[in-house]
């Protein structure tokens, strides 16, 4: 099993061990673009394998901070309340960079950065660029998509 993430398209493509597509969601990575460096708030390309899983048996649209569940439920009242919060929601998949100086280590690490492939809430574009780094999906998807990917996945980023 693998995923495939285009930036250029705004898809994942999750893969069999044959190479053959199993499934494909809209996401929204990254507003300003791709690019590895800490800070940049791009998304990183590369190979990556998905270093843990987080949420599982949390209700839809359970608020994490930190990857830790709030005990929030998101709703549109919640987001008024709270403007400048970046909501993950749901499910979160946390990636691991795979090539040294380039998306591992040093101030290019993808792990370090916080990337992760997680829920986002309902009215936020899927198939257009919008999130921080992080790849976006909507919630029904991430949840189908935790439950069918084992942790070590590998996953690669590209612009294609």
């Amino acid at each position: 099993m693998e995923l495939h993430i285009s930036i250029g398209r705004q898809a994942l493509t999750l893969l069999d061990g044959a190479g053959e597509v199993l499934r494909t969601y809209p996401v929204s990575t990254a507003a300003n673009g791709a690019g590895e460096d800490y800070g940049s708030y791009r998304t990183p390309r590369g190979r990556h394998l998905v270093r843990a899983k987080i949420g599982a048996g949390q209700p839809e649209n359970a608020v994490f901070v930190r990857r830790r569940p709030t005990g929030e439920i998101y709703t549109p009242e919640l987001a008024l309340r709270f403007p400048e919060r970046d909501w993950i929601l749901t499910r979160i998949l946390w990636l691991s960079g795979c090539e040294p100086g380039f998306n591992r280590l040093g101030c290019v690490d993808t792990q370090r950065r916080k990337i992760y492939v997680h829920g986002a809430p309902d009215d936020e574009a899927m198939g257009t660029p919008g999130s921080h780094g992080c790849v976006r999906m909507s919630n029904a998807d991430i949840v189908a998509l935790f439950d069918l990917v084992p942790p070590y996945t590998p996953v690669f980023i590209g612009e294609e």
